[in-house]
């Protein structure tokens, strides 16, 4: 598939993810809270070099844009391959960088708290990450049709 068009539909799952993240994260306390484990990992690896945001509301941008622009790149990795496997690559990205988000923050020395509170709150963070690979792969095969 055209590069392009796995970045593009890359992009659209990204944002896809954080729109229904941020639509959600104050519904109940056990929505998925990933921007703050986004903003705590910026936050100490900004520290390793000496630094760190102050303000919360650059904080929460710096976060927000390299949630987006590595979602990106991540989910534009679903289109390459087969056609025939667009959704079953999808569906393994998508659990994959789910189960990751919930598995690794502790040993990363992060707190796993805002994604892996509760079982709610695993299955959610999850079924985030899922929903944004299966946009992905959706965009792609419209991308590709109407490439022919």
């Amino acid at each position: 598939m055209n590069k392009v068009h796995n970045y593009l539909a890359g992009l659209g799952g990204a944002i896809a993810l954080n729109v229904l993240h941020e639509s959600l994260k104050k519904k109940d306390s056990d929505m998925p809270r990933v921007d703050l484990l986004g903003e705590e990992a910026l936050q100490k690896t900004l520290q390793h070099f000496g630094t760190r945001i102050d303000d919360k509301k650059n904080l929460y941008t710096a976060t927000l844009a390299g949630d987006i622009i590595s979602n990106t790149m991540f989910y534009g990795m679903i289109g390459n391959g087969d056609r025939d496997y667009l959704f079953t690559r999808a569906i393994a990205y998508g659990l994959a960088a789910g189960v990751g988000a919930v598995t690794l923050p502790k040993q990363l020395g992060l707190d796993e708290g805002p994604v892996a509170q509760t079982n709610k709150t695993k299955a959610l963070t999850v079924g985030y990450y899922l929903t944004g690979a299966l946009v992905t792969a959706g965009l792609l095969k419209l991308l590709s049709k109407s490439s022919k």
